[in-house]
């Protein structure tokens, strides 16, 4: 690919950015039905699902890559695939490929959006083929993230993670459709890629979920995608989800992420958390049902648990299946990665209305526990995964920790695929919290 129409990529960010930018206050959820409009996404194929294998290309289409419904010179090729839902049961993912400069498919870096939305109408492969709705500004905005890849030669590859139902922070969800996406594009004569193709990996926030999951799951559940790959950078990261929904409990951002966790996780797997919710509870639920992050930040400051839930279950612990499915989504609970990682952290949250101070939990970014990440970092090392990067921005929110976390992560990947020794943070990081499983407790 030309590099003229790489950096017609990168304006076009900028300038659809800046027109089409909106309070998000006044956003409004896409509604779900528009998510079925295209039937590239529907596998409708005559053989059952289930007779595919994991990263099976099901249906491919070239396209003209649009920024926020605009389309620029750039091409992407998206595959829809066989991956796994959260249940282990077959289900069809869908990604996007764009070739690098001079590219010769032999590296290729898989992006993972942090979309962080319950609509899969918002997801990175809908804003890529011209979605322009306000919950797919993200994805458009990332489009920029992408461009430096681009131009070093690498192709990149951005897979819908949260899968067709859009199941926000379910983790092995997340790392099953991101690692099946990448046996697709190997598969996929289009995409230029092949069993010899190297992968790093990269996300934030949203996107670190997918990325740390696919690294932890990859040994096991796609061992020949693991050996190809060189490592995984991340920032920002969901490690024990129990933890975060305390430490956001009434805060003044970040609350609203507390009910989008509950649906995701109750969509994930088949739960019903409304019988346990209060009238308000059941109302803020059906509100987001199918939104994004933009229609929760900042919309409901001071939400806590306690005001969604019946008085009888004013403990999150009190409801059998919530603790089920938190422990499913503990990272530290999940296997050790096997490559190399890079991980930030920032510890700036007050900055972002979250100040709390928890027995337990302590601080974080705004969202994430900063403790947790560390404890994982240190479980990583204490367990032969000598190869961890780790780095906590004291003073940096959640927002603000991409800035000063980007530009590492990229000299950090091109440094893995030079084969260069990977740094050690081993034995200099402090001490973080307990990531053991949640307990059952009785309700009333």
């Amino acid at each position: 690919m030309p590099k003229p129409a790489i950096r017609h990529l990168a304006t076009a960010v900028v300038t659809a950015l800046a027109l089409t930018s909106a309070p998000a206050a006044t956003a409004q959820p896409t509604p779900r039905a528009a998510a079925t409009a295209d039937s590239f996404y529907t596998y409708d194929g005559s053989k059952p699902l289930s007779s595919y294998e994991p990263g099976d290309v099901l249906k491919t289409r070239t396209l003209q890559y649009h920024v926020v419904g605009i389309p620029t010179p750039v091409r992407a090729t998206q595959l829809l695939y066989r991956t796994t839902d959260a249940q282990g049961r077959p289900s069809a993912g869908v990604t996007s490929v764009v070739r690098g400069v001079g590219s010769d498919g032999s590296k290729a870096v898989s992006y993972q959006s942090a979309y962080d939305s319950l609509n899969p109408e918002h997801g990175p492969s809908r804003a890529i083929a011209g979605d322009v709705s306000l919950g797919g500004l993200l994805p458009n905005a990332e489009s920029l993230v992408l461009v430096p890849f681009l131009l070093q030669g690498y192709d990149v590859i951005v897979p819908d993670t949260e899968g067709q139902t859009a199941n926000f922070a379910a983790g092995p969800e997340y790392g099953t459709t991101t690692l099946d996406s990448l046996r697709a594009v190997s598969k996929a004569k289009e995409t230029g890629m092949s069993d010899a193709t190297r992968f790093g990996l990269i996300g934030y926030s949203g996107g670190a979920i997918a990325t740390h999951w696919a690294s932890a799951l990859a040994p096991k559940y796609a061992p020949d995608i693991n050996r190809r790959l060189v490592g995984f950078a991340e920032g920002g990261l969901l490690v024990a989800p129990a933890h975060n929904l305390k430490y956001v409990d009434g805060s003044t951002v970040w609350a609203g992420v507390i009910p989008m966790a509950l649906i995701g996780a109750a969509r994930a797997y088949d739960i019903d958390l409304k019988r346990y919710m209060s009238d308000y509870g059941r109302t803020v639920y059906e509100k987001l049902e199918h939104a994004s992050i933009v229609n929760a930040l900042g919309q409901y400051p001071g939400l806590t648990w306690k005001k969604l839930a019946k008085p009888e279950f004013a403990n999150p612990n009190s409801v059998p299946e919530f603790v089920d499915a938190v422990n499913k989504l503990n990272l530290g609970e999940a296997p050790t990665p096997t490559i190399p990682g890079y991980i930030a952290q920032g510890d700036g949250g007050v900055l972002e209305g979250t100040p709390s101070n928890l027995p337990g939990i302590g601080t974080g970014d705004g969202v994430m526990v900063a403790g947790d990440v560390r404890a994982l970092a240190r479980q990583y090392c204490d367990k032969g995964n000598t190869s961890i990067k780790f780095k906590q921005y004291e003073t940096l929110s959640h927002v603000g920790a991409t800035v000063p976390w980007a530009p590492v992560a990229l000299d950090w990947l091109n440094d893995r695929f030079a084969g260069k020794t990977p740094p050690s943070s081993c034995g200099q990081i402090p001490a973080g919290n307990s990531l053991a499983p949640e307990e059952h407790a009785p309700a009333g």
